[in-house]
Order: C-alpha cells, then sequence, then structure tokens
C-alpha cells in the first residue's frame, strides 16, 4: 500500500471515531432529555389520574353538607 493511501486510510479512520464519539454524546443527550421529559410530564399526569377523584370527592362532598 503506498503511502498516500495509508495516510487518507488514517484520517478517515481519525473522522470516523470523531463522529462516533459525537453520535453517542448526541444519543445520550436525547436519552437524557427523554428521561427529563417523562419525569417532568408522564408521572405527574399519573399522579393526577389518582389525586383527582380524590379532590372530587372532597368538592362534592362539602356541597352535599351545604344543601342539606
Amino acid at each position: 500500500m503506498d503511502p498516500e493511501t495509508k495516510q487518507a486510510l488514517d484520517a478517515m479512520a481519525a473522522k470516523l471515531d470523531a463522529i462516533y464519539v459525537s453520535t453517542e454524546k448526541t444519543r445520550k443527550y436525547f436519552q437524557w432529555t427523554m428521561y427529563i421529559t417523562i419525569a417532568l410530564v408522564v408521572l405527574p399526569l399519573i399522579g393526577l389520574v389518582f389525586a383527582i377523584p380524590v379532590f372530587l370527592n372532597s368538592y362534592v362532598g362539602q356541597i352535599q353538607n351545604l344543601s342539606v
């Protein structure tokens, strides 16, 4: 293999390694974004599924006590 070809292949390998590192950083960034989205949006919605009925029962119970 001539030196120019070997040098070109080495340069391409270095660029591929840099692309891989950048891609992994981006993947981790998106993964943490997904985790934070789940923690800040989905979990509170699940909590509201349980909190709203309790609130409504308390609210309706107070209204019924006023009308009696």
